[in-house]
């Protein structure tokens, strides 16, 4: 059932994208038509993966037509998803996970300078880390051959020089994750086959975001409201801080790809990277406008576009349709139905410790964190396939192949 703030009274230009069968939280749709009323926003989609957030709504996307609002971002600024398809097939479930425990303990950066590393990733991004001295030889081939990421150039990297790069190759806390996951049936063989899909086998997902970085601009622009010229220095730092987040999922992908004996242009079929906090200079009803995007991942063109599962149920990849009514988004997940807290409390009462490391569809959890087993068990998400469905029939994408779960990894 939709949460009983369905009967309050939205702007005009905001939507609501969500089956009956899908819950909503009646604070987060509070929250969301708050942000859709304030001046300028002239039009708002909140997806099915909708919860509150802070103050400011997690899973949605607000278009404004003359101003950016850094808030709207959050402190986990290009915080997104990256998917690099293998053609890898099967290996030992115990064979895997030791590879992949190990994978985590191995420093690809351990023979860099930190200052080099982060004045590169700032300003090129993963290209950025073909270019550091000490780099391994594969992973900057790998970094040479990313192709450009179309975020405008960075800003002045001074403000944000304290330490952050230590953090890069990490996966963070909350709903973060690095996995391999199998590709299970496809429902779209032309377009899986574009994104280098291929049934059985095994892929590398990894979200996360800036880590500490990001949450130094958010403290840095506070709930600053950007017109004009004003908007640069803080558009260029939030591409800095974009570009250090794709830096940081590539990182975690190349330790999967370690552990699939896959990290070499030959064992990769295709891939992408999105990003689900960012702001865009995008098309809003034939005007220009500043999409903001919080917890939504972009869909444009005939892109692939991914709506992460739990570590108990599938990621879905799917196809965008492009259609402005949405924002050109999609979710960026199934979203939460309980607080960390609720989930802590009656999860601890429904299993063994033992069996939160196992899940149902079969894969295993690498957590050496007892709260975090706890707060992102699956049982604390909505289920994800009327979330995806909520997208197909709104037009927003159509679903192409699901990603199982094989070996998650928290911290």
């Amino acid at each position: 059932m939709k949460a009983p703030a369905d009967s309050l009274v939205l702007p005009a230009h905001a939507r609501l994208v969500a089956r009956d069968d899908v819950w909503l939280e009646g604070n987060a749709v509070q929250q969301f038509a708050r942000v859709a009323a304030l001046p300028g926003c002239v039009r708002a989609v909140a997806m099915p993966d909708l919860h509150a957030g802070r103050g400011i709504p997690v899973g949605a996307a607000f278009a404004f037509a003359d101003r950016v609002i850094p808030q709207l971002i959050g402190g986990d600024a290009g915080c997104g998803v990256r998917l690099v398809a293998t053609g890898v097939g099967r290996m030992a479930p115990d064979v895997l996970e030791r590879r992949v425990r190990q994978a985590m303990e191995d420093d690809p950066l351990a023979e860099c300078d930190p200052g080099e590393v982060f004045e590169q990733v700032f300003r090129r991004g993963v290209r950025g880390l073909a270019e550091v001295e000490g780099v391994p030889e594969a992973l900057a081939q790998l970094a040479a051959a990313e192709p450009e990421d179309g975020l405008r150039p960075s800003g002045d990297p001074a403000p944000y020089r304290a330490g952050f790069e230590r953090a890069l190759g990490s996966v963070g806390g909350g709903n973060h994750f690095v996995e391999i996951a199998r590709v299970g049936a496809v429902r779209d063989p032309a377009a899986a086959a574009s994104f280098g899909l291929a049934q059985g086998a095994l892929v590398v997902l990894a979200h996360s975001g800036s880590r500490g970085l990001g949450g130094a601009l958010g403290q840095r622009w506070g709930d600053a409201v950007l017109e004009g010229d004003a908007a640069l220095p803080y558009l260029g730092e939030l591409a800095g801080a974009c570009r250090f987040a794709q830096a940081n999922r590539f990182l975690l992908v190349y330790r999967m790809l370690r552990a699939l004996g896959a990290a070499r242009p030959s064992k990769i079929a295709g891939g992408l990277d999105l990003i689900h906090n960012d702001v865009a200079r995008e098309a809003v009803g034939g005007e220009p406008a500043w999409v903001h995007r919080k917890g939504a991942a972009p869909a444009r063109g005939d892109d692939g576009t991914i709506v992460l599962g739990s570590r108990g149920a599938p990621s879905w990849v799917m196809r965008a349709a492009d259609a402005e009514a949405g924002l050109r988004s999609v979710a960026h997940g199934a979203g939460r139905k309980m607080g960390r807290g609720e989930a802590r409390e009656k999860i601890a009462a429904r299993y063994r410790r033992r069996e939160l490391a196992r899940t149902a569809l079969g894969g295993r959890v690498v957590c050496d964190d007892p709260a975090l087993l706890l707060e992102e068990h699956p049982d604390a998400y909505k289920p994800i396939e009327p979330v995806v469905e909520s997208l197909v029939e709104a037009g927003l994408a159509t679903a192409v192949a699901p990603l199982v779960p094989v070996v998650t990894v928290k911290r």
